[in-house]
């Protein structure tokens, strides 16, 4: 009865609900959620669960293997002292405010405390409608289901911040969904995935009630996420508020320097979609590179404009970051202290981005007088013909620098990279060599062994990412009934730095025919 779970449920102890139960589309006003049931489903049935988040929650094999499991993370029955409720926040969306968005389609079903006194939000995506849905209709289909729950744990295990994935479940019911919105609806298995994280807080939360002028309630939040979230930063007050939005400005940077080192574009950073944990939160429309393009989105929806972009992506999180700190002002009432909260999220950023690309590529440290030039020349030579970024890296790590090696010897290190080496011209090939062995000299001063050098490059450089084409190709299974590609691909992810000598094919590059199927270049937000 899965009877280890210890609901907490300290979010709606402590914070204001909606007073209307009746679950209908409204705009929520001075409260910070409204409990919602999940909606039943006809026929549950367990797909993939997480070993380790399981283990996070003192569940163990037989827990997860169970139908009660896939009872009650499908929405069909309640545990003794769940309390589930949806969220109420806004949010600026490409850009624009949004007014009310809310948890359309996530219901929390309360906050699990474990044995180790750890807080744990358990939240269904795709469990139904709720206050917030506007006119969707709450659920979600296996393909986005099975995208988001690898994609959870993916991100975990490369080390990325990250919410996490407990379990995914199929619900016995069809969806119907225009994945493209270009008039070609179709009925599609609908599925439900268990998020799993200290909390599903985002700065939009803050922002509507700064919108609204309810300065109250803006207050008591705050206050609560400090409390429960940042016990560390003390008694909340005008101080501790910068200290705080530094604090999210600082994780933020973090997680999207290792959003470039592994090669990830979120797909739709709108700042309802920003967690004030600094964690990786809803993957949408998300992507890997590649072949290495700092212009690429994965989002149908920003094709043209590409915001999100891979390049863009430490730019739109400070651009965030101002729209939170917008929401705290009222609570400050100076701009000074949050103009230098949001200056330390540039320094942070740019030391973790140089600390990460001096980790990629081996260096002891890095040397900006030495480095910057280096760098920026190694971004421009990826981009001269079709270039894998995820192999490049693995690659990079074997080059021998002990060899005065020529220059097709030099090609060939890399050349797996290469989607199509028929593209190289004396130019191109030229200026490819002149930065291999400018990057040769640049080890040879660090003086560093080749074989803890490629040790370390290969402890930040993953073999393994979750591409696009292999998600697809598991959720193809999937819509089919079988579910052993994805449970497989979740092994693989699991060590995704590691050689693994029977999953080779995990890693290989994007084949021709995944260059523009649906699924496997681009995503549109629809699920």
């Amino acid at each position: 009865m899965l009877d280890t779970l210890r609901f907490d449920n300290r979010f709606t102890r402590e914070l204001p609900a909606d007073p209307e139960l009746n679950n209908f589309r409204r705009q929520v006003t001075g409260a910070c959620y409204s409990r919602v049931r999940p909606t039943p489903v006809a026929a549950p049935r367990l797909v993939a669960y997480s070993r380790e988040v399981a283990a996070l929650l003192d569940l163990s094999v037989s827990d997860c293997e169970s139908s009660t499991f896939a009872e009650v993370f499908a929405g069909n029955r309640a545990l003794a002292d769940m309390d589930p409720f949806a969220m109420c926040y806004g949010g600026h969306q490409f850009g624009h405010w949004a007014g009310q968005l809310g948890d359309g389609r996530a219901i929390v079903l309360g906050e699990v405390v474990n044995q180790r006194g750890l807080r744990w939000a358990l939240q269904l995506k795709g469990a139904g409608p709720t206050p917030y849905s506007r006119t969707a209709d709450g659920l979600a289909v296996l393909r986005s289901s099975v995208r988001e729950f690898l994609c959870s744990e993916a991100m975990h295990h490369l080390g990325v911040p990250t919410t996490r994935a407990l379990s995914l479940v199929v619900t016995g019911e069809s969806v119907v969904r225009d994945m493209f919105y270009n008039g070609n609806p179709r009925p599609e298995p609908g599925a439900i995935v268990c998020r799993v994280a200290p909390s599903f807080t985002r700065f939009g939360n803050f922002e509507i009630l700064a919108a609204r002028g309810d300065v109250e309630l803006l207050k008591r939040l705050v206050d609560y996420t400090i409390t429960t979230d940042y016990p560390e930063l003390g008694t909340p007050c005008k101080e501790v508020y910068v200290a705080w939005l530094r604090e999210i400005g600082r994780r933020t940077a973090v997680m999207v320097a290792h959003w470039l080192r592994v090669g990830f574009v979120h797909g739709v950073m709108n700042t309802d979609n920003m967690s004030i944990l600094g964690l990786t939160i809803d993957y949408g429309p998300y992507g890997w590179l590649e072949n290495y393009d700092s212009d690429w989105t994965p989002n149908t929806t920003d094709a043209e404009g590409r915001r999100y972009r891979f390049g863009a992506q430490a730019q739109i999180a400070l651009w965030n970051l101002v729209q939170l700190a917008n929401a705290l002002y009222p609570l400050i009432n100076e701009v000074p202290p949050l103009e230098a909260a949001l200056d330390d999220y540039r320094s942070t950023f740019e030391s973790a981005w140089q600390d990460m690309m001096a980790g990629k590529l081996g260096l002891n440290h890095f040397d900006r007088a030495r480095d910057t030039e280096l760098v920026t020349e190694l971004l421009a030579v990826l981009q001269l013909v079709e270039t894998d970024m995820t192999i490049f890296f693995r690659q990079l790590a074997i080059l021998d620098t002990n060899m005065d090696a020529t220059d097709a010897a030099l090609i060939a290190t890399i050349a797996p990279a290469y989607y199509r080496p028929e593209t190289h011209t004396d130019d191109t090939r030229t200026r490819t060599v002149a930065w291999l062995k400018r990057y040769r000299e640049r080890l040879r001063a660090d003086d560093r062994t080749a074989d803890p050098r490629r040790a370390a490059m290969n402890r930040v450089n993953p073999k393994y990412v979750l591409r696009n084409y292999l998600a697809q190709l598991a959720i193809d299974q999937a819509e089919q009934g079988d579910y052993s590609r994805v449970n497989e691909l979740l092994d693989v992810i699991r060590r995704p730095y590691d050689e693994q000598p029977t999953r080779e094919s995990y890693a290989a590059k994007r084949p021709d025919w995944a260059r523009q199927r649906a699924g496997c270049s681009m995503l549109s937000c629809s699920s």
